[in-house]
């Protein structure tokens, strides 16, 4: 094979030192093709140059803006280059250009903030003396927020379990009696009447939180009965009754309305709405458990506490309880499983007893109202509940945060990107020879990477490339597939086909 006549120059081809005239302007390579740059030497066929695949595309945009020229390589004799299709990794201390350059071809999303992206480079911390103090910072922000999270979760396991506080609500019963008139001439007659009004509140309520709307009286009660006497108004008369339904209205209290100029003994009977729902428990269960009226896993961990008191798990087969003779006479066994218990004790539960007063309607004098106070415990939502709600639903705090947190990811990115490019400036300034060197054999990693370039185009234009030992296998190989090629193309326009 000749040599090449002098390649033609590329005065397109320029970076920021100035225009090379000496600077190739090869053709892109694809895998498995011999590249050639310039025009074909005199006494090469036409198709000589080319690859298996067909002929070379066409060549590549130029370089960048910022590129430096490519630096040739000293070629290997006797060795074929090494394909290198895949680009090396970047190492440390390549060059803020690079990192530019890759990240603009590889389209980086929106990178997710860290902790680690917050923390300031070790030298940055040697330049500047006072950065320790924003370290320090940050060190008691994690503890912080550790301990804030350790809270939360707290918080949210506590509002799992009911939440209750026992109140005094005070329960007013008043009576008015309306004597009989005679018919006049202007105003008609009236019978003798009397009026019965049962109506509540909590006490210290105006006072603790005098802003907060306040509980209706009815929403403490599932069901109030007045039971007045039945020998006055007789069987079907007697009876008053308000039982909650689900649209049920709450009210501030209620009134009953009668004939009549007799007192009445009236016997008020006032059901609680126990949230959570409570039982009261068989007579036998309650006197041996200390408990009366209590929520079902109150009961079954009271229940738990008297067998390990007793020492009445198994010690061979743990989930048997072995009932001792208060036990055997009520749950009618003497041995049980503890997943048993449940449902044995649904017998042994029933309905709490409703508050019970008895009154009496006086109606002695003139339209004089009576009231009698009676005093009653209750069980209502915790303050605190409803403080720990807030808490866990505020979220203006953790914008602001938000907020402050890319504030701080931001500058530091900054400073990391000056630290970048101060570390530039100073090695250029250090050694700006090298550095020149060391940046254009980066830009060359970078610009091989963009094009997919495949081998050394410095070397594959220079006439000794050719003269390795590996050329002619590669020449053999071009020619047996071609005349394969022609073969094949003969073979079908023959119409022979291939045994």
């Amino acid at each position: 094979m000749s040599n090449f006549p002098p390649t033609p120059t590329n005065p397109n081809v320029q970076n920021r030192f100035g225009q090379y005239p000496n600077q190739t302007y090869p053709m892109q390579q694809r895998p498995g093709m011999y590249q050639q740059s310039g025009p074909i030497p005199q006494g090469v066929p036409p198709n000589a140059m080319m690859g298996a695949r067909g002929p070379p595309t066409q060549g590549f945009s130029p370089m960048r803006h910022g590129a430096g020229p490519m630096v040739p390589s000293q070629p290997t004799p006797g060795k074929r280059p090494a394909d290198n299709r895949n680009p090396p990794p970047m190492v440390k201390g390549d060059f803020p250009h690079n990192i530019q350059v890759q990240n603009s071809s590889i389209g980086m999303s929106k990178k997710k903030k860290k902790l680690a992206d917050k923390i300031l480079p070790q030298k940055v911390r040697d330049l500047v003396p006072e950065s320790q103090a924003y370290m320090d910072l940050l060190a008691f922000e994690r503890k912080l927020d550790s301990t804030i999270m350790r809270k939360r979760l707290d918080i949210q396991e506590a509002l799992k379990r009911p939440m209750k506080q026992k109140r005094k609500l005070r329960i007013f019963i008043s009576n008015t009696f309306y004597p009989a008139k005679e018919p006049g001439e202007s105003e008609e007659g009236s019978v003798a009447s009397w009026e019965l009004r049962v109506e509540g509140r909590l006490l210290e309520d105006s006072k603790n939180e005098p802003n907060k709307i306040k509980r209706k009286f009815s929403s403490f009660f599932k069901s109030l009965v007045i039971e007045l006497d039945k020998d006055l108004y007789g069987p079907d008369n007697h009876l008053v009754e308000w039982h909650r339904t689900a649209t049920t209205q709450e009210t501030d209290g209620f009134q009953v309305k009668r004939p009549g100029d007799k007192n009445v003994r009236c016997t008020i009977l006032l059901l609680l709405d126990y949230q959570p729902l409570q039982f009261k428990l068989d007579q036998r269960l309650a006197r041996l458990l200390g408990v009366h009226t209590q929520t079902r896993p109150v009961i079954i961990s009271a229940l738990w506490q008297f067998i390990k008191t007793h020492k009445l798990q198994d010690s061979h087969e743990k989930e048997y309880i072995n009932c001792d003779k208060y036990l055997e006479q009520i749950f009618n066994c003497t041995r049980m499983k503890f997943a048993e218990v449940p449902q044995r004790l649904n017998t042994l539960l029933h309905p709490p007893d409703p508050i019970v007063i008895n009154h009496i309607i006086s109606v002695e004098g003139v339209e004089q109202k009576q009231t009698a106070c009676y005093d009653i415990d209750v069980e209502v939502d915790d303050t605190l509940k409803a403080q720990m709600n807030n808490f866990l639903l505020s979220t203006a705090s953790q914008q602001e945060i938000q907020s402050l947190d890319n504030k701080i990811h931001e500058t530091v990115e900054t400073i990391n990107q000056l630290k970048t490019n101060r570390e530039f400036f100073l090695s250029f300034a250090k050694d700006p020879q090298q550095f020149i060197y060391k940046w254009i054999i980066s830009q060359t990693r970078d610009l091989k990477t963009m094009t997919d370039v495949v081998g050394n185009p410095e070397e594959e234009r220079r006439a000794e490339f050719y003269y390795q030992p590996w050329t002619q296998e590669a020449v053999n190989r071009y020619f047996y597939s071609k005349v394969q090629q022609k073969r094949a193309e003969l073979e079908h326009q023959l119409g022979i086909r291939n045994s």
